[in-house]
């Protein structure tokens, strides 16, 4: 009997004592052997207690975050801590930290430092994947900064989050919780693997141009020469009173990069009329007014077309914006779609906005699908 290339183990705790919800996941993972341990917890444990039970309990190389909910067995989760250990001689997976988020000349030379491990290795093929502090608003320049420098590497990821305390998020490494940080795996590996995106928004037909913002603060004040919340609730058709973030969510805007449309979403609308968004936004952009379609059947129609490239996953890793599972739950398609996740071996957490190849986007599913058979 062929035994498979690649074993995927997923294990949940709720127990709410850091060292014995570590050591009920150990039980499960098998973990001594493991190419490498990724998990994604609720950030109301005691993180530094919590640091110090997955240092003991685990050998391998060890990479997470704290989340707004996670992804597993079950599909959707509240609270806790989910993880997944990956056995494979065809895989090797290496952590850095990046501690730094002021600048993107770390990021750069961790991703040169990858590229060059990645050189003396003898597989053919990698990947990266990135946990970032989802507060940082450095998304864009270390995603980017990244990307630059891996080549044509492609990279997945997500922004830690903290069930939407907005307070503090943290990723872990070698045994702490680290804020203002980002964790970036290199996954170096012959298993066949994919990357992909998945959206339940399609391009419609009005168009908004930013004609004032602070790019900085991710703040926009005026679009199309008008105050921007009224503006965009004029575009939705709706009175300026019932632009709510949920709203928003419904309707999100998208930008063009390359024939392909990436998410802008709105994070707040601000008593002064401007509008706060989730991602990097500048003077200039041209944006288009999304139109909802049904978010099981752009899964279903993305994970179709994921089949024609990894005909049977082990394991797919999968970073899925908190705003959509919020939108989901408001409109009944949260068991559905938390089914559906379920049922394709989906293990990963909500996040504070996800990260694809050199994009930093919200509102999105980003996911690696690995091939064991």
């Amino acid at each position: 009997m062929n035994l498979p290339r690649l074993i995927a183990k997923q294990a949940h705790s709720n127990l709410a004592d850091e060292f014995a919800a570590v050591a009920e996941l150990a039980a499960t993972l098998e973990a001594s052997r493991a190419s490498i341990v990724l998990f994604f917890c609720s950030p109301h444990y005691d993180l530094p207690k919590l640091g110090r039970a997955l240092a003991d309990a685990f050998a391998a190389p060890v990479a997470g975050c704290t989340s707004a909910g996670q992804i597993g067995e079950r599909g959707y989760v509240d609270g806790g801590i989910t993880a997944v250990s990956l056995f494979s001689a065809e895989l090797r997976a290496k952590p850095y930290l990046i501690s730094s988020l002021a600048d993107s000349t770390q990021a750069t030379d961790i991703g040169y430092r990858a590229a060059v491990d990645l050189t003396r290795g003898t597989a053919s093929k990698a990947f990266g994947l990135l946990l970032i502090d989802g507060l940082s608003n450095a998304e864009e320049r270390i995603t980017a900064a990244l990307f630059e420098a891996l080549g044509d590497v492609p990279l997945v990821g997500g922004s830690a989050a903290d069930d939407l305390t907005n307070s503090e998020t943290f990723v872990y490494h070698d045994g702490e919780f680290v804020r203002s940080a980002a964790v970036f795996v290199m996954f170096d590996t012959t298993l066949p693997f994919a990357t992909f995106k998945i959206q339940h928004v399609l391009p419609g037909h009005r168009k908004l141009v930013i004609t004032e913002a602070d790019a900085e603060q991710r703040l926009v004040f005026e679009i199309n020469g008008k105050p921007a919340a009224r503006e965009y609730a004029a575009q939705i058709g709706i009175e300026l009173a019932r632009l709510e973030p949920f709203v928003c969510a419904e309707h999100p805007l998208l930008l063009s990069i390359g024939g392909e449309h990436f998410v802008r979403g709105v994070r707040a609308v601000n008593p002064d009329g401007s509008l706060s968004f989730y991602c990097a936004i500048e003077v200039g952009l041209v944006l288009t007014l999304g139109e909802r379609v049904s978010p099981l059947n752009a899964l279903e129609a993305g994970f179709a077309g994921l089949a024609r490239r990894v005909s049977e996953p082990a394991v797919v890793l999968g970073f899925d914006c908190f705003s959509r599972r919020r939108e989901f739950e408001r409109r009944g398609e949260e068991a559905a779609v938390s089914a559906f996740l379920a049922s394709q071996k989906v293990v990963g957490f909500c996040t504070y906005g996800e990260q694809f190849d050199a994009q930093h986007v919200n509102q999105t599913f980003t996911a690696v699908a690995l091939g064991g058979a």
